[in-house]
């Protein structure tokens, strides 16, 4: 069985529709980027299918063994959050809350697996560290390790290298590619960087006035994501 799927799925705010029509699933090891146009619906995706915004009609299944509490959320960062004045071990951690029902205090197994979270991905020295005072890269980094401490299935990615440089980009990227391959987590991410989706994920979602669903072959051959990608797509622009 599929880890998520989604049935005539429409999305909204307050009630009006402003995307319908979307069926995909996503198995154990998949890799899913989103693309579209700016304005599309993207983020309004990831914000339903994590639960903070309810779909307008259709329904959203879990599968698997899968809980919602066991989804990695990475969002997009604002300038507030860049600057939040907590230490990067703190961070980290605080990606256990949602296992951590009722209890007041982070158990000795939460702490393990902020540890291993910031040791996988080589920021363990930087543990006692302010987080506003880190590069955009190793900021990223935190966030991530943040969300590894919610998960070992699922990570939601939304558009998480905005920002960054190129190198800082590139790094992150490798990063997530050896999360999917190594440790078999499932990635979904929302990418304005196009050329980067094609080369790394398995299956492409376009969201848009033509929905897709497939993978990286099929939408290559596809109306939608030839139209897509000629189309400036391949020029790594915003969308």
């Amino acid at each position: 069985m599929a880890l998520l799927t989604c049935t005539d799925l429409a999305l909204g705010y307050d009630g009006q529709e402003i995307l319908r029509g979307l069926n995909f699933s996503v198995a154990q090891g998949d890799y899913l980027c989103i693309v579209g146009e700016n304005g599309s619906g993207k983020s309004t995706l990831m914000k339903t299918l994590l639960g903070l915004m309810a779909p307008v009609s259709g329904e959203i299944l879990t599968g698997d063994g899968l809980m919602p509490n066991q989804i990695g959320y990475l969002p997009q960062q604002t300038a507030v959050q860049r600057d939040f004045p907590a230490s990067v071990q703190e961070i980290v951690l605080s990606g256990c809350l949602s296992r951590c029902g009722l209890r007041p205090f982070y158990s000795r197994q939460n702490k393990a697996s902020a540890k291993a979270a910031m040791e996988k991905l080589h920021i363990a020295h930087l543990s006692r560290r302010c987080y506003r005072e880190l590069s955009g890269g190793q900021q990223q980094r935190v966030l991530l390790a943040r969300a590894l401490c919610a998960t070992q299935a699922l990570l939601l990615l939304d558009e998480p290298v905005t920002g960054l440089d190129p190198a800082a980009a590139a790094d992150f990227y490798r990063m997530v590619n050896e999360l999917n391959h190594a440790d078999k987590i499932t990635i979904i991410m929302v990418s304005h960087d196009i050329r980067t989706a094609l080369a790394n994920a398995s299956h492409i979602l376009h969201i848009g006035d033509t929905v897709f669903f497939g993978t990286v072959q099929e939408y290559l051959g596809s109306r939608v994501g030839q139209i897509f990608t000629q189309q400036g797509g391949m020029q790594d622009e915003s969308y």
